[in-house]
């Protein structure tokens, strides 16, 4: 019967999160400090109201809902995901590791458990990095990674500062700092997460226990050539930024290829200036995304792209210029809590397996003050970022079963 509340209970907060979005009809879209944020973390925090947390918002929009424990002074163990979402995207990624959060907690009131240890389930904004094109921005912050001056240096495309748009929220990234968490005081950070990918449905596996998430780091590249009429100006005598950006974007997948470790490399989006059909391209901006699991592969392919830009640049008459706007370590999870979420799976009779994380979570920006543990459910046919991106709801259930357990042992409830 448990069961039975938990997939409804999940149900009903993912399905009510859905409805936050600025297109209907086409997938969720919710960018960071927008209505539909209000919209989504008015809810969240109203859930968390009724399960009788304690709920604060900290200096850049973070929701925190505590649940205290019996002895005064303990770190708390953290259940958290993010509610942001990219454009047209799908309605479990990040909240689905939420509304785990809330179930969990419900759990804990159900059953009339005292935690010796306190719970805190932690909404988080912007990690998706679509707004400011700095992914995991919030866990950053509270990690202490990045604070209030990369805030202003951040822009969205419209050109408006994250702290802008921060403060239009009534959040304030001055006081960044006053987000950061100090490691004392947490004692793990849990997550849930849609996986992503087919593997887990594939082979009809219900959830996935990753031990590594790879690596990964974002290039902004700036390709500087000169407009020009496009039937008056001969081929010989062009500074075409597109055709230049076209000769580098098509070596990058065997850059990645040769990495080798599953090493992985995206150009995921371009703009071109002036972008008129009878103008020659004066400027051209795209974003690389290169993602492993080994470090030294990481470094070399980042190393590899921008050798190619400043060659290819040099040879077309262009000015480049290249920022990194991130880059995180491949990381290992902690063991201790990857074997305990085994042992929980085990004891639950659910088909599992260990798994690597191909995509980037707060989680492993967490894991740079604390232990972690992550846990994936079954995407349907690994569609994600996307409308129709859907995880079963008792599936979802099955990884709240192992995470309640999880919970449990590290609260000593």
């Amino acid at each position: 019967m448990m069961m039975e509340t938990s997939t409804l209970r999940i149900q009903r907060h993912l399905e009510q999160l859905a409805e936050f979005t600025a297109t209907p009809g086409q997938g969720t879209t919710r960018m960071s400090y927008s209505e539909q944020d209000k919209q989504a973390r008015d809810y969240i925090k109203q859930q968390m109201r009724a399960l009788g947390l304690q709920v604060r918002e900290d200096a850049i929009g973070n929701i925190y809902g505590r649940l205290e424990g019996s002895e005064e002074g303990l770190p708390a163990v953290i259940i958290g995901s993010h509610f942001d979402s990219v454009p047209h995207g799908g309605a479990f990624d990040g909240p689905a590791g939420i509304v785990t959060g809330l179930d969990v907690v419900a759990r804990i009131r159900e059953q009339q458990l005292q935690p010796r240890y306190p719970l805190e389930v932690i909404a988080l904004v912007e990690e998706e990095g679509t707004s400011f094109g700095r992914g995991l921005m919030a866990s950053s912050v509270i990690t202490g990674l990045i604070g209030t001056q990369t805030l202003y240096q951040l822009k969205d495309r419209q050109g408006v500062s994250a702290a802008q748009r921060m403060a239009d929220a009534g959040f304030n990234a001055d006081k960044a700092a006053e987000a950061v968490l100090a490691p004392s005081s947490v004692k793990a950070f849990l997550e849930l997460h849609i996986e992503q990918g087919p593997v887990l449905e594939q082979a009809n596996e219900d959830i996935g226990i990753v031990d590594i998430i790879v690596g990964i780091a974002q290039l902004e590249v700036k390709l500087s050539g000169k407009a020009g009429h496009a039937g008056t100006t001969p081929m010989d005598m062009r500074a075409d930024a597109l055709v230049n950006a076209s000769r580098i974007i098509s070596q990058i997948p065997d850059i990645a290829t040769a990495a080798g470790d599953n090493t992985v490399a995206t150009v995921g989006r371009l703009n071109v200036l002036p972008n008129g059909a009878n103008v020659i391209p004066s400027e051209v901006t795209f974003s690389v995304d290169i993602r492993s699991r080994n470090e030294s592969a990481l470094r070399n392919t980042i190393e590899q792209i921008i050798a190619l830009v400043k060659q290819e640049s040099a040879k077309g008459n262009i000015q480049s210029d290249i920022v990194q706007p991130l880059y995180v370590s491949p990381t290992e999870l902690a063991p201790e809590i990857h074997q305990l979420m085994v042992q929980h799976a085990q004891k639950q009779g659910l088909r599992y397996r260990t798994m690597v994380s191909g995509a980037g979570h707060d989680t492993m920006i967490f894991a740079g003050i604390t232990r972690t543990g992550l846990i994936f459910v079954p995407s349907r046919n690994g569609l994600s970022h996307h409308p129709d991106e859907w995880t079963d709801y008792a599936q979802i259930a099955l990884g709240a079963d192992v995470m309640f357990a999880t919970v449990r042992s590290l609260t000593e409830c």
